[in-house]
C-alpha cells in the first residue's frame, strides 16, 4: 500500500485532518469512482479491504500481513458480498464499516499520544460535525436542506423550483443557499449548506455546483470537473456515478 508518505498525528487538529484525508478519498472510491471500485472488488479474489489515505487517495488491497497491524485495519472481505446484493446496498454496507474504520484509526492515534478526556472530546465532536461517509453515499446528508438556488444562462441566481425535471431544458447548477437565522448568523454554513456528492463537504460558498439530474446528488463543479461555461451547453448532467450505472451491461 503506497497512499502517501506514512506520519503520525499527535495533536487532535493533526489527528482530524488524517481522518478528513482518508474519508475524502473513501467518499471518492464509493461515489465518483465507484466503478472502478466495483471492478476491484472481484468476488474471486481473497479477502480485500478499502484503505483511504490522509492523502485523499483509496486502495482496494489484502490486510496487512503483520500482527498486530500498524493501524487497525478495515472490514475484511467486503468483495465476497458484492454480487450477493443490489450495488446501492453493497457500497452503502461498505459506507458503513468505512465509518467505523475511520473512527478506530483517529481514536487509536488519541490513545497512542495520550489524548485526555477534553481532547478525546473534541476530536468526536470535529468528527461528528461531518456527515458520514453513509450519510453521504446514501444521499440522507443532502436532505438536511431542501433550499437551493440555482443559476441562470446569464451566472445570475434564480430560486429552485419544484416543477418536475423532466420539463426543464438546462441541467440545475447553483451554489445551495443557506436558510436564512436571524439570531444565528455565525452557523448559517455549519448548518444550511448543501453537501457536495463528491467530496461531502458543504464548504465553499460562493463556489459553483452543479445537480445530477438523475439522482438530483448536488457536486462541486471542481470535484467533477465541470465549469460554468461548460454546464451553460450541458442539456441534462449526470454525475460520475449515475453515467457508469448505465454504462455497464
Amino acid at each position: 500500500m503506497d497512499g502517501g508518505v506514512p506520519y503520525n498525528p499527535r495533536t487532535v487538529e493533526e489527528v482530524f485532518r488524517d481522518l478528513k484525508g482518508r474519508r475524502a478519498g473513501m467518499i471518492k472510491a464509493l461515489t465518483t469512482d465507484a466503478e472502478e471500485f466495483y471492478q476491484q472488488c472481484d468476488p474471486e479474489k481473497e479477502n480485500l479491504c478499502l484503505y483511504g489515505f490522509p492523502s485523499e487517495q483509496w486502495e482496494v488491497n489484502l490486510p496487512a500481513e503483520e500482527v498486530p497491524p500498524e493501524l487497525p485495519e478495515p472490514a475484511l472481505g467486503i468483495n465476497f458480498a458484492r454480487d450477493g446484493m443490489q450495488e446501492k446496498d453493497w457500497l452503502s454496507l461498505v459506507a458503513v464499516h468505512s465509518d467505523a474504520w475511520l473512527l478506530s484509526v483517529a481514536f487509536y492515534f488519541g490513545a497512542r499520544f495520550g489524548f485526555d478526556k477534553a481532547d478525546r472530546k473534541r476530536l468526536f465532536n470535529m468528527i461528528n460535525d461531518l456527515p458520514t461517509i453513509f450519510e453521504v453515499v446514501t444521499g440522507a446528508a443532502k436532505k438536511q436542506t431542501r433550499e437551493k438556488s440555482s443559476v441562470s444562462n446569464h451566472s445570475s441566481y434564480k430560486s429552485k423550483s419544484n416543477s418536475k425535471r423532466g420539463s426543464e431544458s438546462q441541467p440545475k447548477y447553483s451554489k445551495p443557499v443557506l436558510p436564512k437565522d436571524e439570531d444565528d448568523d455565525e452557523e448559517e454554513d455549519e448548518h444550511g449548506d448543501a453537501l457536495c456528492g463528491a467530496c461531502g463537504e458543504n464548504n465553499g460558498a460562493d463556489e459553483f455546483w452543479i445537480c445530477c439530474d438523475l439522482c438530483e446528488k448536488w457536486f462541486h463543479g471542481k470535484c467533477v470537473k465541470i465549469t460554468p461555461a461548460r454546464a451553460e451547453h450541458i442539456k441534462q448532467y449526470k454525475c460520475p456515478s449515475c453515467s457508469n450505472k448505465r454504462a455497464r451491461p
